[in-house]
C-alpha cells in the first residue's frame, strides 16, 4: 500500500518536474491520465506497485499526484488528509469535488471504509439538499455546485488547506467558476494547496490558464482496439442490437457499455434489449440490461460483488447510458464499449429565453475519453458506430462548456453576491456569450434582484440564499406577502426535484392515469403536485414501514425516491426561510383566496413564461417571441381536456415535441396586476400583447374612477370643516 504522505512531506517551495525552481505559492497539479474504473482491491495494489517509483520522483521533486482511477480519487485526498494532519489542520481540511453527486457519496463511503472511519465524521460528503458531515469531518466530497455555494459565506475557503477539482473535463459552470475563482483565492492565501484533475485533452489549455505549473501524465498499460465503422452511418439501433447479439453469441465474457443519444434512447434500447434477451438460448448465460441515467441520482455500475459471483448461471450485464455517464462507470468487468458518436444537447437560446434540444457529434475528447473505460482491460474493444472520417471532420476537439450553452441567471446571481466579498472579477477559462450575460442581468432586473447601480438588492441578496433558480426564489419571497408560503415551499420543492410520475412498462397507462386523476387540481399542475405532496405526507403518517410507504408509491404508479428528495428539499428551504426571518403564514390550501394567492406568487417570479391559447384548440404562443407549444399530455389540462386561453408554464425546450410542462391558468388582469410595466413595454408586438394592453386600459380606467370616487366621498367633509372654521 502507499506510504504515508507525513514522509514525502509537503514543502512550500518545490520544483517543477523538468527540474527548474519555482516560486513559492500554491501547488496546482494538471492531471492528464486516463479515467480509470478500476474497483478491485488487487488492481489498486498492482497500480501502486507499478508506479511507486514514479511516485516517490514527483514527490522528491515536491509535486504529489494520483496516478489513474482509483489513486485520483481515493488515494490523493487521503495522502492529503494525512498532511491537513501532520500540520495539525492549521489551514483547515481537504475537499475533493465531483460532478455527480453520486460519484461524490459513493467515493465518500468507499474512503470511510478504507480509512476505517465512520461515514459523516472524519470522512463526509455535501450533495444538494443533503449534508453528511460535522466538525470532525476532515475529508469531504462534495458536488462542485456546493464548493461554490459555500463561497458565499465563505468567499476564500478557509475551512481547507487542501482543494481537489477532480473531472474539470466535465466543464460544468460550478467548475468553470470554481476555476477562475480560485485564481484569486489563491493569491490570497498563499497556504492553500490546489490539485486540478482532468483528462488529456485540457492539458495545454489548463497549462496556459494557471500558468507554469507540476504536470504529471500517466500513460495507458493496455491499447485499446477501435472498431470503426465502414461507410455511411447506419440506424443506430439496428447496428447496437446486433453488435450487443454478436457479442453476446461469440461467448466472450465482459460487460458491454451502450452510449446512446439521450435518456429517450435509453428507454427504448431497454424495452427492445430486453424483450430479444429473453429469447436466446440460456447456454449463453444471462443478458441483464441495466439503465443507468446520468442526470438522476441512480446506482453507479460497479462489478458484482462476490454473492453475485458465486451463482451458477453467467451473467453479462448491458450497461444503457448517454453523455455525462462516462463518470458513473465504476467497474473493471467491461470489456466491449459501443459510442454512437452523437449526443442530444441542452442549449439555451437567451433571444427566446428557452432550451433547444440539439442532436449533434460527440467532441473527440469524449470518444477518448469513453475509449478509457477501457483501460485496464487487456482486450478491450471500442465498436464506434461512425466512420474515421466522421470523428476527424464532424467532431469538434472539445467538449463545449456549459457555460457557453447554458441559462446564466443563476452564475450572475451568485457572481454579484461574491461581488461583496470582493471577488466580483472571474477570469474564466471560456468566456460565458455577451448576449447570454446581458439577458442574465436583464431578467434578474426584471426579478428586483438589482438596484440602480446594478448591484444587488435588498431582494437579490435573499434570492441568493436559496439553492433554487432565482425565478422559484422570487416566488418564494413573493409568496411571504402573499401569505402563501407554506404552499409555495411544497412547489418549489416539487419542480425542484426529479419527476413524480413513474417510468410506465407498456399497457400501464391507462392505469396509471387513473390513479393520477385522483390528484388532479382544477386551478393547474402546480396545485395538482401540492395534492400529490400532501397525499404522500398523508401515506408517510399513517404507515408503519418505509415499505408501506413504497407499495402506496408503486400502487399510485408515483416515483418514491423523487416524493422523499421532495421532502428533503422543501425541508431545507424551510429552514432557510426560518434561519433568515420570513414571515411564515398558515397553511390554507384549498380556499379561493389561497389559490389566488399561489397564483400571484408564481407570477412575480414566472411572468416571463406566459403563453396563450391561439386558436382554442391547444396552441399555446409564448408572450415573448413566436414560438408554438402544446400542453404536455401528463398536465392536468390534457387528461381533463380543458384547454384554458391563458397559462404559466414551469419548462419549455424546443424539440420534436413543443410542450410546455407545469402549466397553471391564470388571467390576464392578474398577470397585468403583477408585472413589471418595464417588462410588459418590451414585449414585441402581438395579437397577446394587444389584449393585454386593452385589460391594463380597462384597469386604469377603473383605478382612476375608484380614485375619484374616493376623493368625491372626501369632498363633503372637507367642505363641511371648511365652514365650520370660518
Amino acid at each position: 500500500m502507499h506510504k504515508p504522505l507525513l514522509q514525502y512531506g509537503w514543502p512550500v517551495q518545490f520544483l517543477g518536474v523538468t527540474g527548474q525552481v519555482l516560486q513559492s505559492r500554491p501547488v496546482i497539479t494538471v492531471l492528464p491520465g486516463p479515467v480509470k474504473r478500476g474497483y478491485n482491491p488487487s488492481y489498486q495494489e498492482w497500480t501502486w506497485a507499478e508506479n511507486n517509483a514514479a511516485v516517490r520522483h514527483s514527490c522528491d521533486h515536491q509535486v504529489v499526484c494520483p496516478f489513474l482511477w482509483l489513486a485520483e480519487h481515493l488515494e490523493v485526498p487521503q495522502w492529503c488528509a494525512e498532511y491537513c494532519l501532520s500540520i495539525h489542520y492549521q489551514h483547515g481540511g481537504v475537499v475533493c469535488t465531483q460532478v455527480h453527486k453520486q460519484t461524490a457519496v459513493q467515493l465518500a463511503l468507499r474512503v470511510a471504509d478504507e480509512m476505517d472511519v465512520n461515514i459523516g465524521h472524519e470522512v463526509g460528503y455535501v450533495i444538494p439538499f443533503e449534508n453528511c458531515c460535522s466538525s470532525e469531518t476532515i475529508l469531504r466530497y462534495c458536488t462542485d455546485d456546493m464548493l461554490q455555494r459555500e463561497m458565499m459565506s465563505n468567499p476564500f475557503l478557509g475551512s481547507y488547506g487542501v482543494i481537489i477539482l477532480d473531472d474539470i473535463h466535465e466543464r460544468s459552470i460550478a467548475t468553470d467558476v470554481l476555476l477562475g475563482l480560485l485564481k484569486d483565492v489563491l493569491l490570497a492565501r498563499p497556504e492553500l494547496k490546489l490539485i486540478v484533475n482532468s483528462s488529456p485533452h485540457l492539458i495545454s489549455k489548463l497549462s496556459s490558464y494557471y500558468g507554469n505549473v507540476p504536470l504529471i501524465e500517466v500513460k495507458n498499460k493496455h491499447p485499446v482496439e477501435v472498431v470503426y465503422l465502414s461507410g455511411a452511418q447506419k440506424e443506430s439501433f439496428e447496428s447496437i442490437l446486433r453488435l450487443i447479439f454478436e457479442i453476446h453469441h461469440s461467448g466472450e465474457k465482459g460487460d458491454i457499455v451502450v452510449f446512446l443519444a439521450c435518456e429517450q434512447d435509453i428507454e427504448k434500447a431497454y424495452e427492445i434489449v430486453c424483450q430479444e434477451g429473453s429469447n436466446l438460448n440460456p447456454d449463453l448465460g444471462e443478458l441483464v440490461v441495466v439503465p443507468l441515467y446520468p442526470k438522476e441520482k441512480c446506482a453507479l455500475f460497479k462489478p458484482p460483488d462476490e454473492t453475485e459471483k458465486r451463482g451458477q448461471v453467467y451473467q453479462r450485464r448491458v450497461v444503457l447510458t448517454a453523455s455525462f455517464g462516462e463518470s458513473l462507470i465504476w467497474s473493471n468487468t467491461v470489456k466491449f464499449v459501443i459510442d454512437v458518436g452523437v449526443e442530444r444537447r441542452k442549449v439555451y437560446n437567451p433571444r427566446i429565453r428557452a432550451n433547444s434540444l440539439v442532436m449533434q457529434p460527440i467532441s473527440q475528447s469524449q470518444a477518448e475519453t469513453r475509449k478509457q473505460i477501457l483501460a485496464s482491460s487487456s482486450s478491450g474493444k471500442l465498436f464506434c458506430l461512425y466512420s474515421e472520417e466522421f470523428a476527424s471532420k464532424d467532431m469538434r476537439p472539445f467538449k463545449p462548456a456549459e457555460m457557453q450553452e447554458a441559462n446564466l441567471t443563476s452564475l450572475v446571481l451568485f457572481m454579484k453576491r461574491v461581488d461583496i466579498a470582493g471577488l466580483g472579477h472571474c477570469d474564466f477559462m471560456n468566456r460565458p456569450a455577451p448576449e447570454s450575460l446581458m439577458q442574465a442581468l436583464e431578467d434578474l432586473d426584471y426579478l428586483a434582484a438589482l438596484d440602480n447601480d446594478g448591484n444587488l438588492s435588498e431582494f437579490g441578496i435573499i434570492m441568493s440564499e436559496f439553492p433554487l433558480d432565482p425565478q422559484l426564489s422570487k416566488s418564494i419571497l413573493a409568496s411571504c406577502e402573499f401569505d402563501c408560503v407554506d404552499e409555495m415551499l411544497t412547489v418549489a420543492a416539487m419542480v425542484t426535484a426529479p419527476s413524480c410520475f413513474s417510468h410506465l412498462p407498456r399497457g400501464a397507462e391507462e392505469a396509471a392515469l387513473t390513479c393520477w386523476k385522483t390528484f388532479l387540481h382544477p386551478e393547474g399542475d402546480h396545485f395538482t403536485l401540492i395534492n400529490i405532496y400532501k397525499a404522500y405526507q398523508d401515506a408517510t403518517l399513517n404507515s408503519t414501514s418505509e415499505h408501506c410507504v413504497e407499495k402506496w408509491c408503486h400502487d399510485y404508479f408515483l416515483n418514491c425516491s423523487a416524493l422523499r428528495m421532495a421532502d428533503v428539499i422543501r425541508a431545507e428551504l424551510l429552514e432557510i426561510i426560518r434561519r433568515i426571518e420570513l414571515p411564515y403564514a398558515e397553511p390554507a390550501f384549498g380556499s379561493k383566496e389561497n389559490s389566488v394567492n399561489i397564483k400571484k406568487a408564481l407570477l412575480s417570479g414566472h411572468f416571463m413564461q406566459i403563453a396563450r391559447d391561439v386558436d382554442g384548440s391547444g396552441n399555446y404562443l409564448m408572450l415573448t417571441h413566436k414560438q408554438v407549444a402544446q400542453l404536455h399530455p401528463l398536465s392536468t389540462y390534457s387528461i381533463t381536456k380543458k384547454m384554458p386561453e391563458w397559462v404559466l408554464f414551469h419548462k419549455f425546450s424546443i424539440s420534436e415535441n413543443n410542450y410546455i410542462r407545469i402549466t397553471s391558468e391564470i388571467s390576464p388582469e392578474l398577470f397585468m396586476q403583477l408585472v413589471p410595466q418595464y417588462y410588459f413595454s418590451n414585449l414585441p408586438p402581438s395579437e397577446s400583447k394587444e389584449i393585454l394592453q386593452q385589460v391594463m386600459d380597462h384597469l386604469s380606467t377603473i383605478s382612476a374612477m375608484k380614485k375619484e370616487q374616493k376623493m368625491c366621498e372626501q369632498c363633503p367633509e372637507t367642505t363641511e370643516q371648511r365652514c365650520t372654521i370660518q
